[in-house]
């Protein structure tokens, strides 16, 4: 009996008998595979899809951040055809020795630290709730979103009316007049620490939406067969979130912290402090973007500013890093205890 097999290069003839001679076949053709390489044209298509895609970052990101970048090296004056003199590193050197950038610092990082566990612990906690809930469900959820889809604009104006010092304001009416939990009217706007109670308030309400949307998605991503196997095993459902949920919820934690964060340092903590106190009394509840507005609007120092932008960006991304590995470590661990 003859049996044929293919190797790389030719068919092979074996024979059955206990020698199991074996003899090649060069004549017999080896068919080639059916899937074909794609063609260049083909190849090309995905590239062009993401071509305008690509000059949109280019155009409003990349070039931005390069010109911030150059800049930021100058004393550079928006007059077209002024001089420009090379400065290097003096506006660094220059912001990290002035008091309001402290400050401003400061200010952010106590902004980002009260709102980011505002907004995690609170989030959290209303998704366990809805996730357990049968009823009302979609309405709870909607309206607990409700604030994300919100102007930052429109959340800040109203945030003003109601905190307003005055007997206008709604919040001073309330725990003065109607319920006498305050002696008299409290001038919410023109102390620092007031105003960041406004302030960090209004970033917490506006955010608790988002991670709970996003704290739901991955409660409904846990197999319910763990809790089926924990409540055989005798465990309450205070014991339950403890050894399950939680631990297989920490890299969902882990991103939503540095999502958070990121806002709170980048774009989130502007608006309010714009609108709602503008950085005053005396620069004392600037945070670092509108201390970066003020340097290159206000006194029209893009030097300045293009050094401070960096220094953000350079921040971030250190706080980003800090906190991704430790929130590793952390997963890490929890994930061997819960094992």
């Amino acid at each position: 009996m003859l049996l044929l097999q293919k190797s790389t290069h030719c068919w092979h003839r074996k024979h059955s008998d206990p020698g199991g001679r074996v003899e090649c076949l060069p004549g017999l053709p080896i068919p080639r595979n059916p899937v074909t390489r794609p063609s260049r044209r083909h190849a090309l298509t995905p590239y062009l899809f993401l071509l305008p895609g690509f000059a949109f970052l280019a155009m409003w990101m990349l070039y931005p951040m390069g010109k911030a970048l150059w800049i930021s090296f100058f004393d550079w004056s928006p007059i077209p055809g002024a001089d420009n003199p090379f400065v290097g590193l003096t506006h660094y050197a220059a912001v990290l020795q002035d008091d309001l950038f402290w400050l401003s610092l400061k200010n952010t990082a106590s902004y980002a630290l009260v709102t980011v566990l505002g907004q995690l612990v609170l989030g959290l906690l209303v998704a366990l709730l809805l996730d357990r809930i049968t009823t009302g469900k979609v309405f709870f959820r909607t309206a607990y979103y409700l604030p994300v889809v919100t102007s930052w604009v429109v959340a800040s104006l109203l945030f003003r009316y109601l905190f307003n010092g005055s007997e206008a304001g709604l919040v001073n009416y309330l725990l003065v007049d109607l319920l006498h939990l305050l002696p008299e009217h409290v001038a919410w706007l023109n102390e620092p620490g007031t105003a960041f109670v406004v302030i960090d308030t209004l970033g917490i309400w506006k955010g608790i939406g988002w991670t709970m949307v996003i704290f739901l998605a991955a409660l409904q991503a846990i197999p319910v067969e763990y809790y089926d196997a924990a409540a055989m095993d005798g465990a309450s459902r205070a014991q339950a979130t403890r050894c399950i949920t939680l631990p297989l919820l920490l890299p969902t934690i882990a991103l939503v912290v540095i999502m958070l964060t990121i806002g709170a340092f980048a774009y989130s903590s502007y608006i309010p402090v714009d609108l709602i106190t503008g950085g005053g009394p005396m620069h004392r509840t600037d945070v670092l973007l509108s201390y970066l507005y003020y340097h290159a609007f206000d006194r029209v120092d893009f030097g300045y500013a293009g050094a401070v932008s960096y220094l953000l960006i350079l921040l971030v991304f250190a706080v980003s890093q800090v906190q991704l590995r430790l929130l590793r470590i952390d997963t890490a661990t929890s994930q061997k205890a819960a094992a």
